[in-house]
C-alpha cells in the first residue's frame, strides 16, 4: 500500500465520513478513495461518501452523511424533534435549514425537504454534536419548537403543539428559553396562547 493510500485509510478511520474534497484539501489525489473502494479497503454508502467497512453505523448515520454532502445544513423541524427525542413522529425525509439564496442541494441517496431562513432565525441556536466522527449541527431543543410553529403550515399546527408540549414535559427547554427563539422567529404572538394553555 502506498504512503497515500496509508495517509488516507488514516484519514478515514478518524473522521469517519469522508468525501474527495476532504482527501484534496490535505494533497492527497482523490482516486485513492476510488483505489481503496475498488481493493474493499473503503465502503462507499453514495455518490461520493467513503466510511470504513467496519465502520459502526448508528440509527443517526444519515445525519453524518448529509451534513457531509450539505457542509452549510442545520438538521431542523422534524429531524431535529427526532435528534433531541421530543416526538412521536419519525420523519421519511431529512429536514434541513439553509439560508434564503444557497444552492438547493440534490442527493439521490436521501430524501431532503429544506426550510429556508435567513438572518438571526439561520444563525441562532445551532447545537453541534459528533455523529460517527462527523460535526453534526442541529437546533436547540427550544428553537426548533419555535421553528415548528414558524413552519406550521408546512408540518402541521398539531405536529408544533406537540413538539412544544412535550419539549416542556421532557425538560428539555424551559418556556423562557422557547419564548426568547419564538421572538427570534417572529411567532411569539402565534405560540403565547399555546404556552398559556399547557
Amino acid at each position: 500500500m502506498t504512503n497515500n493510500m496509508m495517509k488516507t485509510m488514516r484519514y478515514v478511520g478518524k473522521h469517519g465520513i469522508v468525501r474527495p474534497r476532504d482527501l484534496e484539501a490535505l494533497g492527497i489525489p482523490r482516486e485513492y478513495l476510488l483505489r481503496l473502494y475498488r481493493r474493499g479497503k473503503l465502503s462507499r454508502s453514495s455518490r461520493g461518501v467513503y466510511t470504513l467497512p467496519n465502520a459502526a453505523v448508528t440509527e443517526r448515520h444519515s445525519y453524518a452523511e448529509v451534513t457531509k454532502r450539505v457542509p452549510g445544513a442545520v438538521l431542523c423541524l422534524l429531524t431535529a424533534l427526532a435528534f433531541h427525542e421530543i416526538t412521536t413522529q419519525n420523519p421519511s425525509s431529512i429536514w434541513i435549514a439553509l439560508g434564503k439564496g444557497a444552492r438547493t442541494p440534490a442527493l439521490e441517496s436521501h430524501s431532503l425537504r429544506i426550510a429556508r431562513l435567513s438572518g438571526p432565525s439561520l444563525t441562532e441556536g445551532i447545537e453541534t454534536y459528533r455523529v460517527e466522527g462527523v460535526s453534526v449541527r442541529v437546533y436547540s431543543a427550544a428553537k426548533t419548537v419555535a421553528d415548528c410553529f414558524k413552519f406550521r403550515n408546512k408540518i402541521g399546527l398539531d405536529i408544533a403543539i406537540e413538539a412544544l408540549r412535550d419539549c416542556l414535559s421532557q425538560r428539555k427547554a424551559t418556556i423562557n428559553d422557547i419564548y426568547c427563539y419564538a421572538k427570534t422567529c417572529r411567532v411569539s404572538n402565534v405560540i403565547r396562547p399555546y404556552m398559556e394553555a399547557i
